[in-house]
């Protein structure tokens, strides 16, 4: 058991918000920027994903983002992946616990796929990035399970919390955790100072926060400060972001989210200039 030693707070809290989204086939959309997000930000996009072992995984093909983060982290199973960042790209396969980072920048170009040779089942996130980000050169990392950090259940995949920080620097002030536990466990989360933004989503099993929660729940928290207590009913897996909200306004294309409409031309005018040279090397 994990715990934070708060006895001084009194207040949790509360869920002002809860949805299980839309599904589509093996993908729920939890949060989009035109809805949740905007609420949320920096957590402007969030997708649970599952697939059965042997069953028909989603294809995506190579498809473009800018302006954005995306990160992918495996609660089982495992996934390739291919992305246009570097002189040559990158390529290969995110195993079980592991985390996929891509920074869009002014333009990336990635794919990727489960392997369906036993279940998974993950999340995707997107973060809007900072203006001084948001046109950056694209990047990637991929870490596998030993590169990320635990502190108790909770896995750093992005930013710091109690002591520990992730490979992958958080763009803005931020944490996002995945939490572990087991049937009867609690754990205590206690928000960063200016983390007004606070959600959790399920990605399987049950727990109480305070109130019940189930496979495929997003939660989202007050934003008044004050400790989120996790109790599991059974075992129970979930991503857990909190954070700074993000100050700008969001302008929206196909797989693009920035500050500013001018920043959005600049974005898709990369993802052109990056699909181009695609079309040289007879990748798409």
């Amino acid at each position: 058991m994990s715990a934070i030693a708060t006895p001084e707070v009194a207040i949790q809290r509360r869920i002002v918000h809860r949805t299980r989204g839309s599904a589509h086939g093996p993908i729920t959309r939890l949060v989009s920027p035109g809805d949740l997000g905007e609420v949320l930000k920096p957590f402007i996009f969030l997708d649970r994903f599952e697939v059965a072992a042997g069953g028909q995984p989603p294809r995506f093909g190579m498809h473009p983002h800018s302006g954005i983060a995306t990160l992918t982290y495996l609660m089982s199973g495992q996934t390739a992946y291919e992305d246009t960042t570097g002189e040559h790209g990158a390529r290969g396969v995110l195993p079980n616990g592991g985390v996929e980072w891509m920074m869009a920048g002014g333009g990336v170009w990635h794919t990727g796929a489960p392997e369906n040779t036993e279940r998974v089942l993950g999340f995707q996130l997107w973060v809007a990035m900072p203006p001084e980000l948001e046109l950056a050169e694209a990047h990637s990392i991929y870490l596998g399970p030993e590169g990320v950090p635990h502190v108790g259940p909770a896995r750093v995949l992005l930013g710091a919390y109690e002591g520990a920080v992730s490979p992958i620097p958080a763009p803005s002030n931020m944490s996002y955790l995945g939490v572990h536990l087991q049937a009867g466990e609690t754990w205590r989360f206690m928000p960063p100072a200016g983390h007004t933004v606070a959600w959790a989503a399920v990605g399987e099993g049950r727990l109480t926060a305070p109130a019940a929660l189930t496979t495929g729940d997003l939660a989202v928290f007050e934003d008044q400060g004050g400790v989120i207590e996790f109790t599991a009913q059974t075992d129970v897996a979930f991503v857990l972001g909190s954070g700074v909200q993000h100050p700008h306004e969001l302008f929206m294309g196909p797989y693009s989210v920035h500050t500013s409409a001018d920043a959005l031309h600049r974005g898709q005018a990369g993802i052109r200039e990056r699909a181009q040279l695609l079309r040289q090397q007879g990748r798409m």
